[in-house]
């Protein structure tokens, strides 16, 4: 009785150690050596990759594209996704249609998606221009402009996930206890204040949660910036104007063939994620804490 426990969540730390501990353990262990792709393991360099890496110029810019596609995409993410998982938690007609719905573009493979938000974001044919011409506004050149292609990666992004994390807000939501509403309406509180003072309070353990999925996804963002580049190169523009830490990543390691600045570049990622994760989640024990009070 006592060990079985035990046994039943193993398969996943096994797991877990194997594909996910490991790597993360042989990256750190690459990231101090001169290692090649092709030439294999070489002298202990300590922490020199570190430092190339730190004094390469496009890691600056990569690392900003990288916060700024992030800050673009979660932020708005999270806020339409428990808007929308307030409209299914009413009394609509035909709710489990509309459910399954939000869900289709979480199926959609990101090779579709880029191409058919390339199609949307196109600089001389896309459909986006096309509309912006009909009222006057100049074509906005998406894949040259730094600003404009961060928005239209986001804009990938929020599409493909913001329905995935509404049904997890949703199935939060549908465990609140509804005579707090029934209390609240007989108290005369319509549904917004309802929805700002019950709901968003008593969901807060799952915003916790899909926000710091979502900052650990954001960060490591890589299908759609490398699919919406139109380049040969493909590491992020002309000019790297949208190049992320991943795309830098897979660069150093498979274009260069330097396994050890990879692996360096990586373990920075690793590290900014842990910060921004960690900052995520005091704010929001913080914030609890301060709702718990009043």
């Amino acid at each position: 009785m006592k060990l079985s426990p035990y046994l039943y969540i193993s398969p996943f730390f096994v797991l877990f150690a194997v594909v996910g501990l490991f790597p993360l353990a042989y990256t750190a262990y690459v990231s101090v050596f001169d290692w090649s792709l092709l030439g294999g393991k070489g002298d202990f360099v300590g922490l020199q990759n570190f430092e190339d890496v730190l004094g390469n110029p496009y890691f600056l810019k990569s690392l900003v594209n990288t916060i700024s596609i992030f800050l673009l995409s979660s932020i708005p993410q999270v806020v339409i996704a428990v808007s929308l998982a307030g409209l299914l938690d009413t009394h609509l007609r035909g709710r489990t249609l509309w459910r399954m719905s939000i869900l289709l573009p979480f199926v959609v493979s990101p090779v579709v998606v880029a191409i058919i938000f390339g199609n949307l974001f196109g600089d001389t044919y896309g459909l986006i221009n096309q509309a912006l011409g009909y009222v006057g506004i100049e074509p906005i050149q998406w894949h040259t402009n730094r600003f404009a292609s961060h928005l239209a990666i986001a804009s990938m992004v929020n599409w493909r996930w913001t329905g995935y994390n509404a049904l997890i807000f949703l199935a939060a939501m549908q465990a609140v206890p509804r005579d707090l509403y029934e209390s609240a309406s007989l108290d005369g509180a319509g549904r917004v204040r309802q929805f700002l003072n019950i709901t968003i309070p008593m969901i807060r353990p799952t915003m916790i949660f899909v926000i710091i999925t979502s900052t650990i996804g954001g960060l490591q963002i890589f299908a759609e910036p490398r699919l919406f580049d139109t380049t040969l190169a493909q590491n992020g523009g002309s000019d790297r104007q949208f190049g992320t830490l991943t795309m830098l990543i897979y660069d150093f390691g498979w274009h260069l063939r330097d396994l050890g600045r990879a692996s360096a570049t990586a373990w920075l990622l690793f590290l900014l994620i842990v910060v921004i994760a960690l900052v995520n989640f005091l704010v929001s024990r913080r914030l609890n804490a301060l709702g718990g009070r009043r």
